[in-house]
């Protein structure tokens, strides 16, 4: 659509890749505490970070979650709460009470999220399956700054320099870091496992890959700072050195 000069806005739909909080629990001393911990390691991650509130694991809980309490302990810990997903009658009313959108449930999406991934079809023993479409590169010759954010879409990301903290590199493909590797990086985002993220030094506050999360904090010591590459086993994020 060309850009009308008469009008104040245009309004339309664009696809992103947000950052989702899974509650397993409505125990908001439980929630806090957790939070807090987690802001302590990676306080660049969380700053400003827009989010998802998902509900699945928490269908058939006999606790009540207190949204308005929810949405005012992610704000102070920076984020930006933008709505749930994934929530039953009951939940959607006290969420929009407490001014959090009604957000459109993702089973395909969630289920990429590290677990069993029941939607996609199974293949035969020997079936190699339907050949894959060739995948390009977006390539970034300059560092990456704090507050960048680069999205490779349908291809796999190149970066010929660092990434610094606070930044964010997303890829529907694999992420290439030929430098030090800082801030976040999120590699299959629309739910490919079989992507990796490979850099010559691990540096980053968070690394994922179909939406399985590491940060830094849970990364062995033997592998910070050393080149390396990370990827899916049984759905469990592996770390190796190259």
């Amino acid at each position: 659509m060309a850009f009308d000069p008469n009008r104040a806005f245009e309004l339309k739909g664009e696809l992103s890749a947000l950052s989702v909080l899974r509650l397993q629990d409505t125990d908001m001393g439980r929630i806090t505490h957790e939070l807090a911990a987690k802001v302590k390691i990676a306080p660049g991650f969380f700053s400003n970070t827009p989010i998802i509130i998902d509900l699945k694991d928490l269908n058939g809980s006999k606790t009540p979650l207190d949204f308005t309490a929810l949405k005012i302990t992610l704000i102070k810990h920076g984020l930006v709460p933008i709505g749930v997903r994934n929530a039953e009658a009951k939940e959607q009313e006290a969420a929009i009470q407490a001014g959090l959108a009604l957000l459109r449930n993702d089973p395909a999406e969630y289920s990429s999220l590290g677990n069993a991934d029941n939607s996609r079809p199974q293949r035969r023993q020997g079936d190699p399956g339907p050949p894959r479409p060739p995948r390009k590169s977006l390539m970034i010759t300059r560092p990456v700054r704090s507050g960048q954010q680069v999205y490779a879409r349908e291809c796999d990301l190149v970066v010929l320099a660092q990434s610094s903290p606070g930044s964010e590199l997303l890829a529907d493909g694999n992420i290439h870091v030929y430098g030090p590797l800082r801030g976040r990086a999120l590699a299959g985002v629309h739910g490919d496992t079989e992507v990796r993220i490979f850099c010559q030094s691990l540096e980053a506050e968070l690394i994922a890959i179909a939406g399985n999360y590491k940060l830094i904090d849970d990364v062995e010591a033997s592998s910070k700072g050393r080149p390396v590459q990370i990827y899916l086993q049984e759905d469990h994020l592996m770390i190796s050195p190259l």
